[in-house]
Parts: structure tokens; sequence; C-alpha cells
């Protein structure tokens, strides 16, 4: 998933040659599921046709602000789809229409929508060596740069005239890897690492049986697609769940037992910088695994069992200078056993779950949790949607750590 998902996006079309890419760059928008619309000027129309950028975008192409041939149209609010927007995209931007951006000139509806626009603003310039190169272009550049506006470095090849230089287009690849990167650079957990465990573990009693836990993961992967929209990059080391990760800045390690979690575990505690172990690790397993499916021959079967590595308890002795996050289910004395659980597994924080609350648990939707610093200040929420839990622990963990 990218930072662009569920974005509104406005895309400014302008009357240069490089509108024929808008076609290319509305579809990655689409496929990255951003929301566009498509905000042309008249004059654009007669490089790339409004038909093709509604087909694409799903949506109305916007270029005046009546309806010509509709008079009982509602006119096109220029301020409403300028609020509309989380970000807006000007591409390509001719010399002509950054002349006016940076002068303040409105005489089309595009002009009215960046006017009026409260979002972050990126336009990539588009035009012939000459122009590009032009003591008036070149003081577009330091006036819309002043205002804010973030511009999208055109590139050098060959242009529309013949000429090889500077001033086509970046392509629509390049302007939403541009984009995503500027987004991704502001987040507050850019540049961190954070490795969670997620999901139950399984020790197998033969190759058909195994002893578990009902834990389905839904907190540790929603605190893991969290982490990722906030900038991280995330390794994920599941156990058996039916779930599925969907963002390119995680990486999801699959394991099955106990033992194969601890070692996945220590591979990857090293560089990391937060490691939150939502897994509920099974404490106990089989001291022996049948190599054949054991038959019903007896009233009673024995297993032995012996306990398995304590994974965060063995993170906690080589914490260093790393955040470690532990959970804790109880049933009863519930904030004692986690403030006893804290301190001697050495973590910076835990998060309590209570099995007596409604809404909390394995296999919900929603979760109520209670967070203990190491300072054993508590904090306590209300039952959520585990998305919204997600986002509370790593808001609390921005928080405690300054970032």
């Amino acid at each position: 998933m990218s930072v662009l998902s569920g974005k509104n996006i406005i895309l400014g079309v302008t009357a240069g040659i490089a509108a024929y890419k808008t076609t290319f760059l509305v579809r990655l928008l689409v496929k990255k599921k951003a929301n566009v619309k498509v905000v042309m000027t008249p004059s654009s129309k007669e490089f790339v046709t409004p038909l093709s950028l509604s087909t694409l975008s799903k949506n109305e192409v916007y270029s005046t602000f009546v309806n010509e041939e509709d008079d009982s149209a509602q006119w096109n609010n220029h301020v409403e789809l300028a609020l509309w927007a989380d970000l807006m995209i000007i591409a390509p931007a001719t010399a002509n229409t950054m002349s006016k951006m940076a002068n303040g000139t409105c005489d089309n509806l595009l002009l009215a929508v960046y006017l009026s626009a409260k979002c972050p603003i990126y336009y990539a310039p588009a035009m012939d060596l000459d122009m590009y190169k032009h003591p008036s272009t070149v003081q577009s550049f330091k006036k819309l740069n002043s205002y804010g506006n973030i511009q999208i470095p055109a590139t050098s090849g060959e242009l529309a005239s013949g000429l090889i230089g500077q001033g086509r287009m970046a392509e629509p690849e390049d302007i939403i890897e541009f984009i995503e990167k500027r987004i991704v650079s502001k987040l507050p957990l850019n540049g961190k690492k954070i490795l969670i465990t997620a999901g139950p573990t399984y020790e197998a009693i033969d190759p058909v049986r195994f002893i578990g836990n009902h834990s389905s993961g839904k907190m540790g992967y929603a605190i893991a697609e969290e982490a990722a929209n906030l900038g991280a990059q995330v390794v994920l080391v599941s156990g058996p769940t039916n779930l599925m990760v969907d963002n390119d800045a995680i990486i999801a390690l699959s394991v099955t037992s106990a033992k194969q979690m601890y070692a996945a575990v220590h591979q990857n505690y090293s560089d990391c910088d937060i490691a939150i172990l939502s897994a509920a690790v099974a404490d106990f397993t089989p001291t022996e695994t049948a190599s054949q499916k054991i038959k019903k021959k007896e009233d009673t079967l024995t297993i032995t069992l012996k306990k398995t590595k304590d994974i965060l308890a063995s993170l906690g002795k080589i914490k260093g200078d790393k955040y470690l996050v532990g959970f804790a289910l109880e049933t009863e004395n519930e904030i004692e056993n986690a403030k006893t659980k804290l301190k001697k597994k050495n973590l910076d924080l835990i998060v309590l779950n209570s099995l007596n609350d409604k809404g909390a648990g394995f296999k919900t939707d929603t979760n109520k949790v209670t967070l203990i610093s190491k300072d054993n200040k508590i904090s306590s929420y209300e039952v959520k949607p585990k998305k919204e839990v997600a986002k509370d622990i790593l808001q609390h963990i921005i928080k405690q750590l300054h970032v």
C-alpha cells in the first residue's frame, strides 16, 4: 500500500505537449488507490481529451466554472474542489501557467482552485529549453517555491522542438516516486525500523495436531500497517493467520512454532529501533513430536510439555538503546501482574489486555488496552477498533521517543 492510498488528489493539467502523459499519471495514481479529480485549463483539451481523463480517474473532469451546454447544471465550486484535496499536482506546468500562479493571475478554473488550495502543491514544469532557462521562468520558479509550492524538477532529453536539454516533464512514475518519498520524509517514524510479532504459534504434537491459542493476529497486523503509514520500515514476524499485508514498507516473515519465531526475531533484532512483541507465543511445547499421526488406541493420552524460550525476556537481556514493547493478557490482578512483567523483562512499555473487558482479547476487531510505561505512568483507553488502538500505541511511543 502506498502513502497515497486514500488521498484526495487534484491533478491540474495545462496546455503543453506533455499533457499526453497525464493519462499515465492518472492511471498510476488510481492504482495507488488515490481518489483523483482532474482540473484542466481550456486550452489543455487540445492536447488530451477530458473523456480519457474522466474514464481513467472515474470522476468528472472540470475545466470551466459553469457548464455552458447545460444552463441548469450546478457551477463548479473552486473552493470546494480545493478544500477536498489532500494534495494538488500541476503537471504539466507550462511557463504561462506558472507565471500566472506566481503573480496571482486568476483567469480560469484551475488557477482559482490553485489560489484556494490549503494543501501541499506539487508542480512539474514542462517546456522547451530556451523557455526553461529564460529569466522570467527562473523568477517564476523562485516565487512559486517561496510560496511553499514543491517543484518536481524537469529532466533533460530530446524536446518537442528537436532540441536536447532540460525542460522535459518528469515521467509519471518519477512524479509518483518523488511525491511518495517527500511525504514519507515528513512522517514521524521515517528512518525507523520496527520489528513486530503477531499471531499465535502452533506447537506440533504430531503431523496433524498442535497446541495453540485463539490469537487472530489482528492487533499485530494493525500495528504493522499503522507503523508503515507513519513512515517506518517494518519487519513483521507472524505466526499462522489468515491475514495479509499490502504495504511495500512491510517485510512479512511467516513462522509456525515458538522456536521459529524466536530465531526470526533474533535475526532481525540487532538493526531495529523499536520492537513490539504482540504475538501470543505458546508458553509450552511438547518434549517430543510424533513423526506419524497418533492413533486413538487408548482412552487417555499423556503429553509431556516443556517451556518454550521466552522471546520477550531474551530481548530484554540484550535490549541496549532499543525501545522494547511487550503485551500482557491478564485475567486477575491485571495492573500488578503487568507491572511485574514490565520490570522483570526490562521493557519500556507494556500493553495490557484483560479478558474481563468486553470487546477485548482474541478474535475480535476491537480491543481495550492500558499502556504502562517503565516510569509506571498509566494510560487507559476505551474499547476501539484495533486499527485505532494501533494508532494510540504508536503515538504513545512517538511521544516517549520525542520523534
